[in-house]
């Protein structure tokens, strides 16, 4: 065999690879078998799972980068509105919110 075709036979994008098996309670088992859709089988559902997961995880990790740089953006060129200062502003919110109630005889 060539070295050309060793790199393509353990380089190939198109080959697949096997998650590992999980043990699972015969009622999960039973409760997913339920809810498999038409002709879908398990391994379909699993492999749709992790996908989906796969997918959220990244989002959320982007989300938290994003989150993370914007406050140190912030940080770093002095602008924000200091966490006190906003706390106040909802605890007056909170208590005209509750002076309101009170006069309504809520």
């Amino acid at each position: 065999m060539t070295s050309f075709a060793l790199h393509l036979q353990y380089n190939d994008p198109m080959k697949t690879a096997t998650l590992p098996p999980i043990r699972v309670a015969p009622d999960l088992r039973l409760e997913l078998e339920g809810v498999l859709e038409q002709g879908e089988s398990l391994s379909q559902f699993v492999e749709s799972a992790v996908r989906a997961t796969v997918t959220k995880r990244k989002t959320q990790a982007e989300f938290i980068r994003r989150g993370i740089a914007a406050i140190e953006s912030t940080q770093r060129d002095g602008g924000g509105i200091p966490a006190e200062q906003v706390i106040a502003k909802l605890e007056a919110k909170l208590a005209v919110a509750r002076q309101v109630k009170a006069k309504r005889g809520g």
